[in-house]
């Protein structure tokens, strides 16, 4: 195009600030438009992987993201649920920066959206601002406003307004799990909570993960288990502690003092959606969860998203028409996340074996493994500089 396009985004998560972020960076003016009154992440915690840190580095924000993130010593723990046995861990100290050139962090989810605010401009965040429809590139929202734009980028999450307008996808569907979560204060913690690793308890049916997140002052707890009949898909939404303990009855005395030291848990039922067959119409893309949502077992959710957003601002500011660069932003993007979507969907029958040969064989194996280089694929891209 021979003048800036006019690029609306919809949606003031953690994609669409780094969508703007980019764009930002990348010369092409962009303004976010974001339902809530004001911007804030409800979430916990997530793993700031080398793909993700290398992104943050680029847009000038991941130091200030380590004067709260965690660095990891160790990831991919893998406890036995009754008695805590380390069936195997991953030494990240030095060998993951040795490797893809960045570390492992981890972070609560309010502090990585603060840094991607900082690079953008307040100008082009409007808040209060709720999408009710889109009609190629006009936006309408609730207060009666239309907006049209060269590119509408869809950054509304796994319901998204954005898609509904053009992609006729399957409603997500329930998957049979559920996820509960709590912040721990360290001081409350038992001793293997508090040290900078990712570790994850696997057993018959569950498991659960924690890691130190907030300058180490709090413990993150993120656990899965089957959902019954509970079909509730909220972040707000809560269960009571006896809840969650009794899913995880039987497990190490350890694990279940970390339960109790969280009080009252988050609980939200985990949707499942097959991955969509295109996210562009003409000016109008998608971005992060409204594009692919994926289950949270490789901790990629808001990389993926970030890396989205890298690659979209580098297709835009390439100078070809908006149609033509959103076709190739959705034909370098959607290989990579539909493979990570279907890996994390495969990882809760690995992780939820229940006790017999096809658990024992799966123990046994992790002692060969290697994560860290095995995920080389997800660490080693670098969505900032090589588009495809």
């Amino acid at each position: 195009m021979t003048s800036k396009p006019v690029i609306a985004v919809v949606g003031g998560g953690i994609g669409g600030l780094a969508a703007a972020a980019f764009l930002h960076r990348a010369g092409l003016p962009c303004t976010v438009y974001e339902q809530a009154k004001e911007l804030k992440e409800v979430g916990a915690g997530l793993v700031l992987a080398p793909n993700l840190a290398r992104l943050l580095r680029q847009l000038g924000v991941l130091e200030a993201m380590t004067a709260t993130a965690v660095r990891l010593d160790v990831g991919w723990e893998f406890r036995r649920w009754q008695d805590g046995t380390v069936l195997s861990a991953e030494d990240l100290r030095e060998s993951c920066a040795d490797l893809y050139g960045e570390h492992t962090y981890t972070a609560h989810r309010a502090d990585l959206l603060a840094a991607l605010a900082s690079a953008v401009p307040p100008s082009a965040l409007r808040l209060g601002k709720r999408c009710v429809s889109v009609t190629d590139g006009t936006l309408r929202f609730e207060d009666g406003e239309r907006v049209t734009a060269d590119v509408v980028i869809g950054a509304d999450g796994v319901h998204s307004v954005v898609r509904a307008a053009f992609v006729e996808a399957a409603a997500p569907v329930y998957s049979g799990l559920c996820a509960f979560r709590a912040l721990v204060p360290a001081s409350s913690a038992p001793e293997p909570a508090r040290r900078p690793a990712q570790t994850l308890w696997i057993g018959p049916g569950h498991h659960l993960v924690h890691y130190p997140i907030s300058a180490g002052k709090l413990v993150n707890v993120v656990a899965f288990a089957p959902a019954g009949g509970y079909e509730t898909e909220s972040w707000t939404a809560t269960a009571s502690l006896e809840e969650f303990l009794a899913e995880f009855e039987g497990w190490d005395p350890r694990l279940r003092e970390l339960i109790r030291a969280g009080g009252r848990p988050g609980r939200w039922a985990l949707l499942d959606q097959a991955p969509l067959r295109r996210w562009s119409h003409g000016p109008v893309t998608l971005l992060g969860d409204a594009a692919h949502p994926m289950f949270p077992f490789f901790g990629q959710g808001a990389a993926q998203s970030v890396e989205d957003a890298a690659v979209l601002a580098r297709c835009l500011a390439s100078g070809a028409e908006p149609a033509e660069a959103l076709r190739r932003y959705e034909a370098v993007r959607m290989p990579r996340t539909t493979r990570l979507q279907e890996a994390s969907h495969g990882r809760a029958h690995v992780n939820h074996l229940p006790d017999g040969p096809e658990q024992r064989a799966r123990d046994a194996a992790f002692a060969g493994r290697d994560p860290l280089r095995d995920n080389g694929w997800i660490y080693g891209y670098d969505a900032g500089s090589d588009p495809g």
